[in-house]
């Protein structure tokens, strides 16, 4: 049976190929500058996680709203010109039907970012657009995230060289910055192993876990959230480092595990100085980082990446300690439940 594990170890293959085979019909960013993004759950963090990305790369202002919210109670900015509904399945209901309402109301280019072509959300836009990771069977979306935000970061990339934004050197070495991340994934893996083989029992043991980041990362700290939610099914939050300074902090106790996301960054001083300060008060304190370290609770994946494509790769730790994390605790994820639940609150098409 097809585990998480399966698609996380895929993942340097799938996002190589994504590389090699991207292609956008760049007609659909003509003049558009202004993005209105829906999406929800991991979705949602992938979108969070590019958007700096993808606003520090070309000309474009990113809005990002949770479909259900905007359907019921949102409105639609008259600078938007460009709708990207984003839903791996393409079944996710809200989402088609945030879609329906502001295609009813004004003429707006639509696309769709699905990894499923045939999917009822791709009957209600303009465009589709293939994630081009092929169809993930688990529940618990690892893939299928990391596809997303390297294909928002594409996108981006195709909108500043339409818009001459960027030269076509400026281009091409983004490409390869973002390829350079992408042929680390395996070595970020084995790290990983090696780190959750050392902490194996304070992950087992752990009753509440939190994670800080920043920047682009702060999509990849709600991505945590997600995950580690959906698997170990122990309370788990992810916040934006300085959201957590401002109240969430209070809640700390012996029952704590938190995990700190850090980049090389004017903010790291930040992470750290919590981190000093919070550890004496919390059961685990752990980090992920770009950099180098010989700290045995740090995971160093000591690569060079800048802040804004390293959510390819602070992700992969998170993805694997969730899997590893929950059959420790002894939950099996192949066993499914709730089986019902997108047919009673039709949650899903």
């Amino acid at each position: 049976m097809t585990t998480m594990l399966d698609y996380i170890a895929e993942e340097q293959t799938s996002l190589t190929t994504i590389l090699a085979e991207f292609i956008f019909d760049k007609k659909q960013l003509a003049d558009v500058k202004h993005y209105l993004i829906l999406a929800t759950g991991s979705s949602f963090n992938a979108c969070l996680a590019a958007k700096y990305y993808m606003e520090s790369t070309a000309p474009i202002y990113i809005d990002i709203q949770e479909p259900f919210n905007f359907l019921h109670y949102g409105k639609v900015d008259p600078k938007v010109d460009l709708v990207i509904a984003v839903s791996q399945s393409g079944k996710s209901t809200s989402t088609i039907q945030a879609v329906e309402k502001i295609t009813k109301a004004q003429n707006i280019k639509t696309i769709a970012m699905t990894s499923d072509v045939t999917s009822p959300i791709t009957k209600v836009v303009d465009t589709v657009f293939d994630l081009n990771m092929g169809i993930e069977k688990v529940g618990f979306v690892t893939k299928g995230y990391s596809a997303t935000v390297l294909n928002l970061m594409l996108v981006a990339l195709a909108a500043a060289k339409e818009a001459d934004f960027l030269t076509a050197d400026e281009v091409t070495q983004e490409l390869s910055d973002i390829r350079s991340a992408v042929m680390n994934i395996d070595s970020v893996i084995a790290k990983s192993i090696d780190f959750f083989e050392t902490h194996k029992e304070a992950f087992k043991l752990g009753q509440r876990f939190i994670a800080m980041g920043y920047g682009p990362n702060w999509g990849t700290a709600k991505e945590f959230e997600t995950k580690f939610t959906e698997t170990v099914r122990k309370p788990a939050q992810g916040f934006e480092l300085e959201a957590y300074m401002h109240g969430p902090y209070l809640e700390a106790d012996q029952d704590h595990t938190l995990i700190y996301i850090e980049t090389d960054s004017s903010l790291k001083e930040r992470s750290i100085a919590l981190r000093s300060y919070m550890s004496e008060y919390v059961k685990d304190s752990f980090t992920i980082t770009t950099d180098k370290s010989d700290d045995i609770n740090t995971l160093a994946l000591g690569v060079t990446v800048s802040e804004k494509i390293s959510p390819l790769l602070l992700i992969i730790p998170f993805q694997y300690l969730a899997y590893q994390t929950a059959t420790a605790q002894g939950i099996d994820l192949c066993k499914r439940i709730f089986d019902d639940f997108d047919e009673v609150l039709k949650s899903k098409i």
